[in-house]
């Protein structure tokens, strides 16, 4: 019989585990399918194919329009899709580079597909023109009008006058370098001979550029102005002539450069490489390098020629106008409002940009000497703040964010950095220019990397918060992997997707690539 009498002993057995056959069961089990499938064609969309190409072709001119005038290459697709879905085409593919956009409407296994690819012939900075592309193109999204009435809208666009005259131009080039001069520490002799010198650059530039010169070329031409007309200033002096005075005429060769400098699209592909564009930003890039490449040569010939001549430029000491903040300030709101009125900016984005650029230096300042971190990084800094704001808002008061980022971190180019280490490459005396010009002129580039990093940070940053406020997820970047959702029901969401550098919504049915070109 068994005994009753002892007392219970606590057990110290565990709890029996699954098997590791069943564990391992239930962690290879599917929950469900893909949160961001693989597009792929399911039903008809019932659009004839006449009415397609009709909207494909009224697409592809948008698109190419849009990247003519300087627009980002994830800002061509936004459009191209949000125009194709509003007249009720599904499945297109979109491929932006540099140089050519393609659409591809995939009308299922049975149907011919209908792709056609177009040649962008040549790119400017004209900011007007692409708000008001802008503005159509979300006028056809909200309410699509017959494609033969959206095609004479879109003319009428594209063949609208600049809003100024060639001369206010040319004056805006002017103002420019003499800004950027005295930025750099010009006096007012030296100030004035900028202003005229950028002038007589606009107008050879836009003569070379109607002749058909290539960029090249042309840049080689354009910086060997301002560097010939800083020979004659030594040779001035050598005389004895006292209007001159004593003063830098290298300064006049830096605000040459920042004048040059500032056509180049530094930020559309540090843009394009964040967006995942790397084919677009790769040849955005390579055009940088190749046009930076034209100044050096040019400034190179002419110093090499007075060198030869025992006129050599000396270069300045002084990096910024004394100590007055102020005065700097003032500088950089003209050197920002100048540029925005080059680029054909709208009034309101002018003076924006002018706020941005003085706001963009304030910045600069206080990193440098407040912080006390290095130029990269204070430049970066400042075009991060000047990128973030901007797209606040450009996005409030309906302006073209990309001008005003564009033109708010032109006073911020290292323009007498780069004319310095030309300088030393070409007239050191001891021999060792390379040794101190490279350095020197990869400070200026990574200035450059920085300003441009700088800028696309601060726009996707304010991206994710006007995402968050209205409650969208912001777009990927092309070819982009999505981390899995954690939500299963979240699987096959439509909620809509927000272009980070513009307001119109990706579709999610449609795609977009970058093409091996």
């Amino acid at each position: 019989m068994a005994r009753t009498d002892r007392p219970t002993r606590p057990t110290t057995a565990r709890a029996s585990l699954p098997s590791l056959r069943a564990s391992t069961r239930r962690a290879l089990s599917p929950s469900g399918p893909p949160t961001d499938e693989i597009p792929i064609w399911t039903t008809p969309d019932g659009v004839d194919s006449v009415t397609a190409q009709a909207v494909i072709d009224l697409a592809m001119r948008a698109g190419v329009a849009m990247i003519a005038t300087g627009a980002a290459a994830a800002d061509v697709t936004a459009t191209v899709l949000t125009l194709t879905k509003a007249y009720g085409l599904s499945s297109v593919h979109v491929d932006v580079t540099y140089t050519s956009v393609t659409v591809s409407y995939h009308r299922g296994p049975n149907a011919d597909p209908i792709t056609v690819m177009r040649i962008v012939r040549f790119r400017v900075q004209d900011y007007t023109r692409l708000e008001r592309l802008r503005g159509l193109i979300v006028e056809l999204a909200q309410d699509p009008v017959p494609v033969d009435e959206a095609r004479v809208r879109f003319d009428s666009v594209i063949t609208a006058p600049h809003p100024y005259r060639r001369w206010l131009v040319t004056v805006a080039g002017g103002a420019l370098a003499a800004g950027a001069a005295g930025l750099v520490g010009g006096g007012p002799f030296i100030i004035l001979l900028s202003f005229l010198t950028a002038t007589v650059v606009g107008r050879v530039l836009a003569w070379l550029t109607g002749a058909g010169v290539a960029a090249f070329f042309a840049q080689c031409v354009g910086a060997a102005i301002p560097t010939a007309v800083a020979t004659l200033v030594v040779v001035a002096q050598s005389a004895g002539l006292t209007f001159v005075g004593d003063v830098s005429p290298s300064l006049v060769v830096a605000s040459g450069i920042v004048l040059l400098l500032s056509g180049l699209s530094v930020v559309g592909a540090a843009e394009d490489a964040l967006e995942g564009y790397y084919v677009t930003a790769g040849a955005r890039g390579f055009e940088v390098v190749v046009l930076s490449l034209g100044i050096a040569v040019g400034i190179s010939v002419v110093l090499s020629l007075g060198k030869r001549l025992d006129y050599p430029i000396a270069i300045s000491s002084q990096t910024m106008l004394s100590d007055n903040v102020v005065v700097q300030v003032v500088c950089a709101v003209i050197i920002s409002v100048a540029f925005a009125v080059m680029s054909y900016a709208t009034g309101t984005a002018v003076v924006v940009a002018g706020l941005a650029g003085g706001a963009g230096w304030v910045v600069l300042a206080l990193a440098e000497r407040t912080l006390e971190l290095g130029a990269v990084t204070a430049s970066a800094t400042a075009a991060l703040v000047i990128g973030f704001t901007a797209r606040l808002v450009a996005r409030r008061l309906t302006i073209s964010a990309l001008a005003v980022t564009t033109a708010a971190i032109v006073p911020l180019l290292p323009g007498r950095m780069a004319y310095e280490g030309i300088s030393q490459l070409v007239t050191n005396p001891d021999g060792n220019g390379f040794a101190v010009g490279v350095p020197t002129l990869l400070q200026a580039f990574g200035l450059g990397l920085g300003l441009a990093a700088g800028v696309s940070l601060g726009t996707y940053f304010a991206s994710l918060l006007v995402a968050k406020q209205q409650g969208v997820r912001p777009r990927p970047a092309a070819g982009a992997t999505l981390p899995a959702d954690p939500d299963p029901t979240a699987t096959g969401s439509t909620a809509p997707v927000l272009s980070e550098t513009s307001d119109l919504p990706a579709v999610a049915d449609d795609t977009a690539g970058q093409g091996p070109s």
